[in-house]
């Protein structure tokens, strides 16, 4: 781990903490690195079931550091390709691999890569003075975090190109209204409510929470007979399960009380 990510795990939920306000969270490799394991950890431990994302002071994350990526600015192509397949992109992979909640909460500026990060997130929500902005056009880049294929799938193909082409800011009750964020809480709020929410996802039963995220996904990948096939499969199994048995009698004993 690194003094820059922090990563915690209390009452079933993982806190991943951007800690690097001095640089708006910029990340830099070694942040990159413990990200992934932390998200790898989240995935093994079965003490996290609901994972939460933040960052430390103003900013959620500004992206990748330009001030480290200017040392790099004379690599080859291949150079280049390689440190953002192999270090970078693993983050999205990793979260393809988690099938556990993953939320993130947004507490300021999320640029570039930073928005593309809450992006490959679940679900989403914001403080009030969060803003969102994809910079990649500012410095001459492409989206390479992912967010070209995030963004399309919550706003439509039309709307992330005026985000990537203009690099314009949006606020964050814009951002709740084209489909960004889930909703909007005061700053003073949001890390508490975003905690309550985690803890009540946490009490789920963990398996029925994996299998709606996977019908969810896979939903989004297929066609309707396949995804009724799959979701199928899966009410089989969680219906086997004690966790649904002792819902269903719970339920029956309070409706017997009136």
């Amino acid at each position: 781990m690194t003094d820059n990510l922090k990563f915690s795990v209390t009452d079933g939920i993982g806190l991943i903490t951007l800690a690097r306000p001095e640089r708006m969270n910029a990340f830099t490799f070694e942040m990159i690195d413990a990200w992934r394991e932390a998200l790898e950890e989240s995935r093994r431990s079965d003490a996290v079931k609901v994972v939460v994302v933040t960052g430390e002071g103003k900013a959620f994350c500004s992206g990748g550091d330009i001030i480290e990526m200017g040392d790099r600015l004379e690599q080859e192509p291949r150079q280049r390709k390689a440190e953002l397949f192999e270090r970078v992109e693993r983050i999205p992979l990793t979260l393809e691999d988690l099938d556990k909640p993953v939320i993130a909460a947004v507490n300021g500026a999320a640029t570039g890569a930073g928005m593309d990060m809450a992006l490959m997130c679940d679900i989403r929500y914001a403080a009030r003075s969060a803003r969102f902005a994809e910079t990649y056009v500012n410095v001459g880049l492409v989206p390479g975090a992912g967010g070209a294929h995030f963004l399309p799938r919550l706003v439509g193909a039309a709307k992330a190109l005026e985000l990537f082409w203009t690099g314009d800011f949006i606020n964050a009750e814009e951002a709740k209204r084209i489909g960004i964020v889930n909703e909007v809480f005061d700053d003073a709020e949001l890390m508490d409510k975003v905690l309550g929410i985690a803890a009540r996802i946490a009490k789920a039963p963990p398996l029925t929470l994996k299998m709606i995220k996977r019908a969810v996904y896979q939903g989004l990948r297929s066609d309707l007979r396949t995804s009724l096939d799959l979701i199928s499969s899966h009410y089989a199994v969680v219906t086997s399960t004690e966790e649904h048995r002792a819902a269903v009698r719970k339920f029956i004993e309070r409706t017997k009380k009136g």
